[in-house]
Formats: structure tokens, sequence, C-alpha cells
């Protein structure tokens, strides 16, 4: 007797399964007559637009109707958004559109969260091609004192007693006032949450920026039980740290709590000032999460009556101990960052005005700064780096020189064994070049920088903050 397989012919099957698998084909494509030209997509693609997205109702209505279904908008743009749903990534024709325009788009079919994200690749920030692109204009008299950006390009600005709000396609949002006579450190939450401090009045507020309003203060209660005040905050996505000092100076610590609850985890580098001991307890002015080594970075410098002395230090916020520091006094830093790509810790000299770096690899008792420039001294005392500013971003290091931005980047490591340091790393070579076209560079001492998918600029007595893009970007 035939098996049951044998007794069905196969071209029926053959054919049978071909018009099944055709028709499933069909019922997924999704036709849109989009200002007279038509697309023809997945219904899985315009689904991952999300649950909110005009393009996602069109993905669950009755296929029947698709073909009908006329959207009076600029096709061209639209295919550069669903270009974007397809693949992740804006396509090379995006660049001959108005930024502003794609905004626009983007905002009608509820699918600005991907070019946000998009913009937010690191891979349309050059620092090579960085140009200045525009100014963004500050209401009032006040000059920006300190600025943060988010990854996206988002921008808050504060200028006095005022924080100045732009989203990420650098719109302005909002202008609110806070408590606050002059702010000092500020650091984003969220698009509408962020943290502000001043090293002159106490408490660290969490600020609404839509509504204006404090969402919660926090304070450290010091053993003098007296006011304390804000010198640096910092954030490694899941805590919050604030480094505070006691209104009388003579006391400091870092706060740890809970970026979601707001509630106090732990509290780390506690220092009681007596006397002498003063060089050994300077609170820290600024603080950056290390991702690559799950430490904080925290550093600060004090000007007493034998010059500069200051410190660096990592912590471990789980045991609450300084796994590594070292102690600043011969040309202590005018500024201190890191780079997690590059593995290092980098500062700006307040004597020489160099850069230096210390590898993170190889940090322990004997560890030193290598210089990156000629390691001189200023012959007349000169400070030459007082003021410069430092910021790690990418695989890029950035430092203000005056009214210019210097770049330095790692260009080579040597293989041989005779490039070896004592320690069994490669030698490392970085190069530094200037940031700008010639037309750029130039202008008022920097006072601030700030990177999200842009570069952000202030400088000493100008009431605006610059723009730089990449010629990727734009």
């Amino acid at each position: 007797m035939p098996s049951l397989a044998s007794s069905v012919p196969a071209p029926a099957m053959s054919g049978g399964s071909t018009r099944f698998q055709r028709s499933k084909t069909e019922s997924n494509i999704v036709t849109i007559d989009v200002g007279g030209q038509m697309f023809q997509t997945t219904k899985q693609t315009l689904a991952l637009a999300g649950p909110d997205s005009l393009l996602s109702e069109l993905a669950g209505s009755d296929p029947s109707q698709l073909a009908h279904r006329f959207i009076d908008r600029d096709p061209e743009l639209f295919s550069v958004l669903l270009s974007l749903l397809r693949t992740g990534n804006l396509p090379s024709k995006a660049k001959s559109f108005d930024l502003r325009d794609l905004i626009s788009e983007s905002e009608f079919y509820g699918v600005e969260s991907f070019l946000v994200n998009s913009l937010s690749n690191p891979s349309q920030f050059d620092a090579f091609n960085l140009e200045k692109s525009r100014i963004l204009e500050l209401n009032g008299r006040d000059l920006p004192s300190t600025i943060a950006a988010a990854p996206s390009g988002s921008l808050h600005v504060v200028h006095g007693s005022k924080i100045t709000s732009f989203d990420w396609s650098l719109r302005k949002k909002s202008t609110i006032l806070t408590q606050f006579p002059a702010i000092d450190s500020l650091l984003e939450i969220s698009p509408r949450i962020v943290a502000a401090g001043a090293t002159d009045f106490p408490g660290l507020q969490i600020l609404e920026l839509q509504k204006g309003a404090v969402r919660a203060s926090l304070n450290w209660e010091n053993a003098t039980k007296s006011a304390s005040t804000v010198q640096a905050i910092g954030s490694s996505g899941d805590h919050l740290f604030t480094s505070f000092e006691s209104s009388r100076r003579n006391s400091n610590c870092i706060m740890v709590y809970d970026q979601q609850s707001l509630r106090p985890v732990t509290e780390i580098a506690h220092f009681e000032i007596y006397g002498a001991e003063i060089e050994s307890a300077v609170p820290a002015t600024k603080l950056r999460w290390v991702p690559g080594v799950n430490l904080l970075m925290a550093s600060g410098s004090h000007r007493g009556p034998l010059g500069m002395t200051g410190n660096i230090r990592l912590w471990d916020v789980r045991s609450g101990s300084a796994v590594w520091e070292v102690k600043e006094r011969a040309d202590c830093f005018s500024d201190v960052t890191f780079s997690d790509r590059l593995s290092a810790i980098f500062k700006v000299g307040v004597d020489s005005g160099e850069v230096s770096y210390m590898d993170l690899r190889s940090l322990g008792t004997e560890s030193s700064w290598v210089c990156l420039g000629e390691g001189k001294r200023s012959a007349s005392g000169k400070k030459e780096g007082l003021g410069c500013r430092i910021e790690g971003h990418g695989s890029q290091v950035f430092c203000s020189r005056g009214g210019d931005i210097e770049l330095w980047s790692e260009v080579a490591v040597m293989g041989s064994s005779s490039d070896r340091s004592e320690n069994g790393l490669q030698g490392r070579v970085f190069r530094k070049n200037l940031v700008g076209r010639a037309k750029d560079m130039g202008g008022a001492k920097i006072t601030s920088l700030a990177f999200g998918n842009k570069m952000f600029v202030t400088r000493k007595d100008l009431q605006f903050v610059e723009v730089w893009e990449s010629t990727v970007s734009r």
C-alpha cells in the first residue's frame, strides 16, 4: 500500500504551498501613497515605529483599505524616515535636507525618537570636521555660567538664576527662574529633570523644567549641623553623586543617591578638616563616572599659602573606599578629565599649561604623569594653564587654550619590545590638532565645553552659546 505522502500528487502539493506563501506575503505588504508617490513596506517595519505612531496605525489597518490610503506630505522626506525605520540609521541622502524639515516630519509620523537616536550615534560626531554652525542667544543680561548637554544634543544653559533649555533640535523649550541667585553645577537627569547646585548657597535641587518647580531638595547633614553647599554633581545612570561642603568649609563628603527615587544610598569621601590636614581634605569640584572600571573619579584643587594643591581619587562606590589617588603639588591641574575609550586620565597643568595623562590600566602607587607636550615650565612664573578646560568625548580629548581648542587623539601604538614601558604596556603616541576652520578659531577666552552629538562652547563676557557640528551630522 502506498504511503500517505506518495498518494498526494506532488504538483498539487507544490502549487498549494506556493499559493499559500504568496497569499501570506501579499497580506503582509503595506502600500502607502505619500504625496502621489507609492511606497511599499511590511507591517513589521511600520510596527517598529511604536504603538502611538501614525505608521503603526497603518500596520494594523485593513490591508484592503491601505492601497487607497493617501497622506498629503512630502514623499522625499517620508522616504528618508522609512529608510531610518528599516535600518536604524539615516541614509546618506538625508544630508541634502534641512534638519528642521526632518524634525517636523518625524513629529508628524510619530518617529521622532528614531531620529533622535540616529543623530545621537557616535558615528555622527566627527571631531576632525567640527565647524561653528550657529549661536544660541539667551534672554536677559546674565552671562552663561555653566552648561549641560545630553547625548541626543539637547542643551541646558545657566545664566544668572535662570536655566534656559533647548531640545535636541536646538529649539528653545523653556526658561525657568530658580531659587538660586547663581548656579555653579548642573546635570541633566532626564529631558525634563535637572539637578542644580551652587557653591555659595545650600542644597541640591531637583528641578522640573516644564513647570519650573522644585521636585526635591537634597541636603547633607554634617557634624556641625551647618548648611551644606554643592561643589559638583555626577551620575552613573543608576546613581546620582553630589559633592557637598559645609558652609563653614571644615568638612565635606560625596553623597550617593538612587537616581530614580532620590533616596540616599551611601556616603563616601567624608573628610573633617583640622589645621594642616586641609590639603588632604580638598572637596571634589569635579565628579565623573568611569564605566570601564566602574569607579567614580573625584578631583579637587585648593589655592593656599604654598600655592596650588589638589588630589584625584578613584572611588569604589560599593565599598566606599578609594582604590587609587594622587596628590598634586608640582604643576597642579587646572582641570581633569578621563577617556573611557582611551583608558586614561588627562589633566592640564596650571603652571605649564601642558596636557598629561595616566594610563588607567597601569595605575599604582608609583604612577606618574606622561606629558604630551614639551614639558616646559613657564620661566616668568606665569600660570599658563590657569582657566584652561579639558574634556574627553569618544576617543578624543579637547583642551581649551585661550580662545582656541586643542584636539588630542591617539594615532599609534608601537609594537616593538623596545617601546614597552616597565609595566608591560606598549608606548602610546598622541597627536595634537586645532579644532575648526581658520575663520572659526580664536576669539574670547573659552569658559566651558560640553558635548552631545555636537560641541557647545561658552566664552568670557559673551552672552550666547556657540554650537559646533561636524559635516557628518549636518
